[in-house]
């Protein structure tokens, strides 16, 4: 029988341990897509204790705490954190065959040196342990995470109005040498239907310093700003979409509508994606010329809980897989921008697994000469970075494609900790080609192999946002 959490943890071949040791473990981690706070990073945190540090902000965390029925005050609520965290170490043990019992003890292990099993029993000791290293180690800070998992490039999430102000400073501060980048994140203004609408124009238009009156006038606002955050260091823009739609309408359309929206009159479905199309495909065209990475997330249901978006409101951890009809007009949307040669690099996610071979099949569908993979299936995404998801998304994208171009993994996360997704993909990732080669399906060549697992944990990110 094996130890819980051992050192070939996931490698199940002698092969596979080869790959992870000599190759995976050595790459540094590109998180090329993050939710994490700039200002965090070049204010270099502290935490006040594990709670704000590991409970804050971790969907993952709340989701289970409350299927264990723990009253909101001590998921998101106003508690004490010693008893916010007691609570969860109560409910990790039943969380078997989830990936935060993973996750969760790597990161203790990684960066705390415990190397027990979080329960009821032992939260107090891991409690006191961390808190200590929290409180007197001046190593234990935001930045501290950050150079201890090898990081070399973090891409943030960013509004189109931001100013940008901490990134210029960690730019600018060079003691600090992890390249810290924007990315262009403009779901306000694409959402036409959605509540307030009409207050984030008018905060765009001031921004900007200009108004905006006409779809022009928003599409001019958007490219301001585009080149304000490539010249801020923006390698990639990402867009949240509740699906993908394709619909066209002529402008004195999209201006009604949009004149409609900023009234506050009611948006029907179809001008709504009308609208989304128009600036979607403008936005697109701007990425490309300019060099940038553009990312599409989709088929995510936001909020159906309507008592705990009230009591809560978005982003608490009540969100879910959707199943949308997203695939014709997704198809539809990259080869407009083929057409007109204003495609540009792209990765494309998925929340629902099923649309696994869809995405593998359609990327190949648009992929061509100068730039390897320059169409991405993205990586198993939110409920789907587990042992099983990132198993089907690698297997799917090699059986359809070509898994030696795929730019690996990413966090995700507002977490400082959560570097320890990179390890746990790498270790599976290294299983899942090991266990080809032991099986007499690729040869067991550990240069070869060795090779792929650093292309894909590192190098193929560091080309593909031109590092």
């Amino acid at each position: 029988m094996k130890p819980f959490l051992s050192k070939n943890f996931l490698l199940t071949t002698s092969i596979a341990r080869t790959l992870y040791w000599d190759y995976a473990a050595k790459q540094p981690i590109i998180d090329y897509h993050c939710h994490i706070d700039p200002r965090d990073i070049y204010e270099d945190r502290r935490f006040e204790d594990l709670a704000q540090l590991w409970l804050g902000g971790d969907h993952y965390k709340w989701r289970l705490l409350r299927a264990n029925g723990v009253e909101e005050k001590y998921v998101t609520g106003d508690a004490d954190g010693w008893e916010k965290f007691r609570r969860f170490a109560a409910v990790l043990p039943k969380a078997i065959g989830n990936p935060m019992v993973h996750w969760c003890h790597l990161e203790l292990k990684n960066y705390f040196g415990w190397e027990g099993f979080l329960c009821e029993e032992t939260a107090r000791e891991v409690w006191e342990l961390c808190n200590e290293k929290l409180r007197d180690d001046p190593d234990f800070t935001a930045r501290g995470f950050i150079l201890r998992s090898n990081v070399e490039m973090i891409g943030t999430t960013d509004d189109p109005c931001d100013s940008l102000e901490w990134h210029e400073k960690l730019a600018a501060d060079e003691s600090f040498p992890v390249k810290v980048c924007p990315t262009f994140r403009p779901d306000k203004v694409l959402q036409l239907n959605k509540p307030g609408f009409a207050a984030y124009i008018q905060k765009l238009s001031e921004t900007v310093g200009y108004p905006l009156n006409t779809v022009e006038d928003v599409k001019r606002a958007l490219s301001d700003r585009i080149a304000y955050f490539a010249g801020h260091g923006c390698r990639a823009a990402d867009h949240g979409l509740d699906y993908v739609s394709f619909r066209r309408l002529p402008e004195i359309g999209l201006n009604l509508g949009f004149q409609h929206a900023m009234s506050g009159g009611e948006i029907t479905v179809e001008g709504a994606e009308a609208w989304q199309t128009e600036l979607l495909l403008h936005c697109a065209g701007e990425y490309a010329r300019r060099g940038m990475v553009m990312q599409l997330h989709y088929s995510c249901l936001r909020n159906p809980n309507t008592r705990a978006f009230t009591e809560l409101g978005p982003d608490t951890g009540f969100d879910c897989i959707t199943l949308t009809d997203s695939g014709g007009a997704l198809a539809k949307l990259l080869d407009e921008l083929e057409k007109t040669d204003s495609l540009p690099r792209t990765i494309l996610y998925s929340l629902n697994p099923g649309d696994n071979a869809f995405l593998d099949t359609l990327i190949g569908s648009f992929q061509g000469p100068g730039i390897p993979g320059k169409l991405q299936h993205g990586s198993a995404w939110w409920f789907n970075d587990n042992k099983a998801g990132m198993t089907e998304q690698l297997t799917s994208l090699a059986n359809q494609g070509l898994l030696g171009n795929f730019i690996g993994m990413l966090t995700d996360s507002r977490s400082f900790l959560s570097y320890a997704r990179h390890e746990y993909f790498r270790r599976i990732l290294c299983n899942l080609l090991g266990g080809w080669a032991e099986n007499g399906e690729y040869p067991n060549d550990p240069a070869l192999l060795g090779s792929l697992v650093e292309d894909i944990c590192y190098k193929n990110a560091k080309r593909y946002f031109n590092l």
